[in-house]
């Protein structure tokens, strides 16, 4: 059982989009402990269908860089189950790159996954859950880059930026449908994803999470099944009215100064 005695999503239809691995995946376990009805997407066949034959959920193969396949998602879920209550934007491209050495064909890969996707998933969601009159919610996976970022993650940096405003026009649009849409700005995590970034990006060696780890107030890197925890508590009822809010998920405190 999670945080209540009664599960968070009992009887919900959630689609979480890039659900295979990292952060989504851990939100995809939580999602089914919580009591919810599964689908996820991913690029991974084996991966994904590893998580599913673990969880329950079924796995949908989708490369969410092409707008038709992010609708589609959607459109397999309603397909499926009749509906969708929840979704979840997950899917995430952290390739390094600065303002002087992104090339445009890096910077338009940023862009496809990190806003196109969730802006097209997001468009298919809400038109079913208008169209049937019913109430939904939406998380949408941002970064602590939305705020400027590092120079090695222009690209991303911008591309973050973006569904935060995304997130909080498509909140204001959509609050009288009692759709809510929120947005989670995380920060350094550890997932594999990250353990392989370092290495290839930053050189990093096997200890590199310990000694990242003691550099942060916590005295820890950010845990995929707290960011999971929160954002199915976002999805739930149990969330209330909140709508529109990007939160950062992150012990950086910004517009703080030492």
């Amino acid at each position: 059982m999670g945080l209540l005695e009664t599960p968070l999503l009992k009887d919900k239809v959630v689609l979480v989009n890039g659900g295979s691995q990292g952060v989504g995946a851990g939100i995809v376990r939580a999602a089914v402990r919580e009591g919810a009805t599964v689908v996820f997407t991913g690029r991974r066949a084996e991966v994904g269908e590893k998580l599913a034959a673990d969880t329950g959920a079924l796995f949908v193969r989708a490369d969410l860089t092409d707008p038709a396949q992010a609708r589609d998602s959607v459109t397999r879920v309603v397909t499926a189950h009749g509906r969708v209550d929840c979704v979840v934007n997950a899917a995430g491209l952290t390739s390094r790159g600065s303002l002087l050495d992104t090339t445009p064909e890096l910077f338009d890969a940023h862009m496809a996954i990190n806003l196109r996707a969730p802006f097209f998933a997001m468009q298919a969601a809400v038109a079913d859950m208008t169209a049937r009159k019913a109430p939904g919610t939406i998380v949408n996976i941002g970064s602590n880059c939305a705020h400027g970022g590092p120079a090695h993650l222009a690209a991303y940096s911008a591309a973050k930026a973006g569904l935060a405003g995304l997130t909080k026009n498509a909140a204001h649009a959509h609050r009288w449908d009692r759709i809510r849409i929120n947005g989670l700005n995380i920060g350094w995590t550890d997932t594999e994803g990250e353990d392989a970034t370092q290495r290839a990006f930053h050189g990093a060696g096997d200890d590199w999470r310990e000694q990242a780890a003691k550099a942060q107030p916590m005295g820890k890197l950010g845990q995929v099944d707290e960011i999971a925890d929160f954002v199915v508590l976002l999805l739930s009822d149990r969330s209330g009215v909140v709508t529109g809010s990007v939160i950062d998920w992150d012990q950086t405190v910004f517009g703080g100064l030492d």
